[in-house]
C-alpha cells in the first residue's frame, strides 16, 4: 500500500524509553518514573463526581463544534481570575486536548509548504505535527545563558509563523513579560502569526506565568486540563483565537473532530472550580522540584536552568556523554530510574541531554534521586 512523505514523522523517544521501562517491570524490577510528563494527581474529585451524575442523566451525545457554551464562559472566567483579562467567550473554542487544538491552529494560520519557527529544545510534537501538515519547521537553538527560551533576534527570516512555550517542555522555564512582549511585538512587526502554548499554566511555584493574551489579541493561545487539571487521558483542552478567526476554526473543527469529548467536558466544566484540590497538587510538583534542584547536582547532573514551571528539569550531560540515548538506558538498567534523551526536544543537539519529570509522587522523586546519586557514584 503506498504511503504519503507526510506521515513519515519522527517517533516519539519518550514512549520507546516508557516501553523499555514497562518491560523491565514485567520482568519484576521497580522501575522509578522520571521520563514521562502526566500528573501522578488524580483528576479533581468534583470532576469525576459530576461525570458520574451526568451518565445517569444524559445521553452525552454531540456538543456544538466550539464546545459547551457554559465551559466556553467558564474558561473565560479563569482569564479573568488568573490575568485580570476580559475574554469574550465567544473567542474560546474547546479541543480534543491540545493536541488537536495544535491541528487546528497550523490549518488555519499555514499553507502547505511555509516556514514555521520554534524553539529547540521544545515539545517534539509541534515539529511532527508540521510536518505531517505539510509545513516546513525551522529550529531556533536557545541557549542555556537564556534559559532555552528565544529572543526577539532569534527569529529567522521568511517564516510564516513562531511558536512559544512558557513555561516550557523540556525546560520548565518561563518567559518574563517583558520577553513575551518582546517576542509578540517581533512577530507581529513581521506578519508572523504567533502561537503561545500555555499548558503548563497554573504549575507555577514563584512568579505566575503571563499570558500572550495580556500582551495582545492578535494571537493564537492554546492551553489544556492535562496537567493543572490533572486531566491527561480525558483528552480536552482549548484555544482562544481573535474574533475573526473564530468562524475559521470552527469549520475547521466541524469537520475536523465534529466536537471535543461531551463527558470530557462535563468534567472539565465541573474542574474549573476545584480550586482548593489543584493548589494542594501543585504543591506536591513544588516540593518535587526543590527535591530535583537539591538532588540532581549530588547525583553529578548541575548544568541545568532552574524551571520557574511545569514539572520538568532539562540537563547537560555533554561531560558524561555524547550520547544521551545511551546514557539513559544505561540509567534505567543500572539505577531502575527511566529519564528522556534529550534527543525528542532538539534533534541536532539532544545526544547531549537528558530531561527529568517530577511529576510523579514525593516518594518516587526521593528515591528516584538517591537511586541516581549511588548509581552515578558507581559509574564513576
Amino acid at each position: 500500500m503506498r504511503a504519503s512523505r507526510r506521515g513519515s514523522v519522527d517517533p516519539f523517544i519518550v514512549m520507546d524509553v516508557l516501553e523499555a521501562a514497562r518491560a523491565a517491570e514485567a520482568r519484576g524490577r521497580r522501575i522509578i518514573h522520571m521520563e514521562i510528563g502526566q500528573p501522578s494527581t488524580p483528576a479533581p474529585q468534583a470532576a469525576r463526581a459530576a461525570l458520574a451524575r451526568a451518565m445517569e442523566a444524559d445521553a452525552l451525545g454531540y456538543t456544538v463544534a466550539l464546545g459547551l457554551p457554559a465551559l466556553r464562559a467558564r474558561i473565560a472566567g479563569l482569564y479573568r481570575d488568573w490575568y485580570g483579562i476580559s475574554l469574550d467567550p465567544a473567542r474560546v473554542i474547546v479541543t480534543s486536548g491540545s493536541s488537536s487544538a495544535f491541528l487546528l491552529a497550523f490549518t488555519a494560520l499555514f499553507d502547505a509548504g511555509e516556514r514555521v519557527a520554534l524553539g529547540e529544545p521544545g515539545y517534539p510534537s509541534y515539529r511532527q505535527i508540521l510536518k505531517a501538515l505539510s509545513l516546513d519547521p525551522v529550529g531556533i537553538p536557545t541557549r542555556i545563558e537564556d534559559r532555552y527560551q528565544p529572543r526577539p533576534g532569534d527569529i529567522p527570516e521568511n517564516v510564516a509563523g513562531l511558536i512559544v512555550a512558557s513555561p516550557a517542555n523540556p525546560s520548565g522555564t518561563m518567559l518574563s513579560r517583558a520577553a513575551l512582549a518582546g517576542l509578540v511585538e517581533a512577530a507581529q512587526a513581521r506578519d508572523i502569526a504567533f502561537v503561545s502554548d500555555e499548558i503548563y499554566h497554573g504549575l507555577h511555584y514563584d512568579d505566575r506565568a503571563v499570558s500572550a493574551l495580556e500582551v495582545s489579541d492578535d494571537v493564537y493561545v492554546i492551553n489544556s486540563f492535562s496537567k493543572y487539571f490533572s486531566m491527561t487521558g480525558w483528552r480536552v483542552g482549548w484555544m482562544v483565537v481573535p474574533p475573526d478567526h473564530v468562524r475559521l476554526v470552527e469549520r475547521l473543527a466541524q469537520n475536523m473532530f465534529i466536537c471535543a469529548p461531551h463527558a470530557s467536558q462535563v468534567a472539565a466544566l465541573a474542574a474549573l472550580d476545584c480550586t482548593a484540590e489543584l493548589e494542594a497538587h501543585r504543591a506536591v510538583y513544588g516540593e518535587n522540584r526543590r527535591l530535583m534542584l537539591e538532588g540532581l547536582p549530588k547525583a553529578g547532573f548541575s548544568r541545568i536552568a532552574p524551571p520557574d514551571g511545569a514539572f520538568y528539569v532539562y540537563a547537560d550531560v555533554s561531560d558524561l556523554t555524547g550520547d544521551s540515548r545511551a546514557l539513559a538506558a544505561e540509567i534505567l538498567e543500572g539505577a531502575g530510574v527511566a529519564v528522556t534523551p534529550g534527543l525528542d526536544f532538539d534533534p541536532v543537539r539532544g545526544a547531549r541531554t537528558l530531561r527529568f519529570s517530577y511529576a510523579g509522587a514525593t516518594p518516587d522523586i526521593r528515591e528516584g534521586l538517591a537511586r541516581l546519586r549511588d548509581f552515578m557514584i558507581r559509574r564513576g
